[in-house]
């Protein structure tokens, strides 16, 4: 008898552990009991569907096009907050996607960093970009970056990295290094990231639980975010779009990032070499020298172990320096006309 109750209440015990990791069914856009779709839209090669927001003059006269990918909690509607008067000024095409599963673009199950690279070279020749495109990826989004440079350089004709977000277990980074860097992150954010790497299962009910905090950058914790970013608040908070970011639910999109973002990758980006080794383009990566959210002495490494990355620091910027209309102007002229940053300071 006692046996047969303890049998009884392993096997509750299995099936709530099994109910609080396992995700909830993604809510779809379209789908009977999912958000409208309103946004447009274009269909893969898998048959997934990814949501687009086009800015700037036609892509059919435009002499630059220019693929922008959001990051962490943002959608298409957080592009990089570009002029039409300079888009039209540079003779640019400007188009912002949502990564899956944010905002209105399917989730993507298998998605990998290589599927990320595919994506954007979709999206391109759907819309008839041309044999080259430039690509912009701001914070999180810079893996789709580091994914074009990997899987599709041929197809760029320059880049541009945004503070993007680094992974502490790439093998090119020395391990006393990598480990400084970890241990600059909150307590909290360094045992989530421990989950995501080695436990990915676990990310759900990790990023859910309410025992102890889950993850300072998830909530938005105001300690991450400098002076600067402060007084640009406004262009990045509290935004009328907000509810459509995570709509098809967490697990699609936040969860999914820190589990593809700080897994264990296929390639090392410091084993890359120069896409444009005639000159012929360039890649560039912006950083704050105040970033709370991703540790500057691992982009300083980055820019050393790759010299044809272009590398400017911004001195006083955080993490949100992309909301400047200043620098929002000088990263755009350097990538698509070579001009050099004048001022990389706050001041």
């Amino acid at each position: 008898m006692l046996a047969q109750i303890a049998i009884v209440g392993l096997v509750g015990v299995v099936a709530w552990v099994y109910q609080a990791i396992k995700p909830p069914p993604p809510k779809i856009c379209g789908s009977r009991n999912g958000p409208p779709v309103t946004a447009t839209r274009i269909k893969l090669r898998d048959g997934r569907y990814l949501a687009y927001k086009e800015l700037g003059v036609p892509k059919e006269r435009a002499k630059h096009k220019i693929i922008y990918v959001h990051g962490f909690d943002q959608c298409r509607l957080d592009a990089l907050p570009v002029t039409m008067d300079l888009l039209e000024e540079l003779d640019a095409y400007f188009v912002a996607i949502d990564r899956p599963g944010y905002g209105q673009s399917d989730p993507h199950p298998r998605q990998s960093v290589k599927s990320k690279a595919l994506d954007v070279e979709d999206l391109a020749d759907s819309l008839q970009l041309g044999p080259k495109f430039y690509v912009i990826g701001f914070s999180m989004g810079g893996q789709h970056v580091w994914s074009c440079l990997k899987y599709i350089p041929h197809r760029l004709a320059g880049a541009t990295f945004l503070a993007p977000v680094v992974n502490y277990w790439w093998s090119g980074f020395p391990a006393k290094l990598s480990k400084e860097a970890y241990s600059q992150q909150f307590v909290q954010d360094q045992w989530m990231l421990r989950v995501a790497h080695y436990l990915p299962w676990l990310t759900y009910w990790w990023m859910t639980q309410k025992l102890f905090p889950a993850s300072s950058v998830e909530a938005d914790d105001p300690k991450l975010y400098n002076a600067h970013d402060r007084s640009l608040s406004d262009k990045y908070q509290n935004l009328p779009h907000e509810n459509e970011v995570r709509q098809q639910g967490e697990y699609e999109c936040l969860n999914r990032d820190v589990i593809i973002g700080f897994g264990s990758w296929e390639f090392d980006p410091m084993d890359l070499k120069n896409p444009f080794p005639n000159n012929e383009g360039a890649v560039h990566l912006w950083q704050g020298d105040e970033d709370g959210f991703v540790p500057v002495l691992l982009q300083n490494y980055i820019a050393k172990k790759l010299p044809w990355i272009q590398y400017h620091e911004i001195r006083g910027a955080g993490h949100m320096f992309v909301c400047d209309n200043n620098f929002v102007d000088a990263i755009m002229r350097a990538l698509l006309l070579g001009k050099k940053p004048t001022n990389l300071s706050v001041v």
